[in-house]
């Protein structure tokens, strides 16, 4: 997302390439118009190769658009209320976790490439999302009460029937109740951040400009 409102409708950026012996145009447009901000369609571009990148697949434009317009809000909430932005790191231990998801680090170096993301994007990405997950975190974790009776549903319902249905012994509660615990807080985390989007995106004026002008 770009912070300057003057931006006309289309972008044209002149890419010098061929040692400097040609031009390529390269067209950007507006996608939706959030208070006096704007979203781009390379901003769509780039959300799908992420998402390419974690997933093995990305939604539609309407869809990401739609999850954009909702990382304006927390970012511009948590940017008005000051909220620092994740360490070098933090970022570095995230994009480490990260990592860790593929089956060696090979395997993500190729995902990458696949996805069109550079490694400066990525990690890029991951700051913005650790940064967004932080703040949703902090704002609503301290209302959340878990109570045993959850916990023990979940390990009884959940975790339990998954070792079972892999041929493994499931794990203690004891063992797995720190871990139930915070998957329940996730979750109400959320539940909680969804209700807030939405209450909030009534408030805001939204003009989606996404498929205007195509057929």
């Amino acid at each position: 997302m770009r912070r300057c409102v003057l931006i006309p409708i289309v972008i044209v950026t002149l890419l010098m390439g061929g040692g400097g012996m040609a031009a390529q145009e390269v067209i950007d447009r507006v996608a939706a118009h959030v208070e006096n901000d704007i979203i781009l369609v390379s901003d769509i571009r780039e959300l799908a190769r992420y998402q390419l990148f974690m997933d093995g697949k990305s939604e539609s434009d309407a869809q990401i658009l739609d999850r954009l317009i909702n990382q304006w809000i927390v970012r511009n909430e948590a940017t008005a209320s000051r909220y620092p932005q994740p360490s070098d790191e933090e970022v570095q231990r995230s994009l480490a976790r990260l990592t860790r998801t593929f089956s060696s680090p090979a395997e993500f170096e190729e995902r990458r490439q696949q996805s069109g993301l550079s490694s400066e994007q990525l990690l890029a990405m991951v700051k913005l999302q650790l940064y967004l997950r932080n703040y949703l975190d902090t704002r609503f974790r301290p209302a959340i009460q878990v109570e045993e009776k959850d916990v023990e549903d979940f390990y009884k319902t959940r975790v339990v029937p998954r070792a079972e249905s892999r041929g493994q012994a499931p794990p203690t509660f004891e063992a797995a109740r720190e871990f139930i615990q915070e998957a329940l807080v996730q979750r109400a985390i959320d539940e909680q951040a969804e209700r807030w989007l939405k209450e909030s995106r009534s408030r805001i004026r939204v003009e989606n400009v996404l498929n205007e002008g195509q057929p």
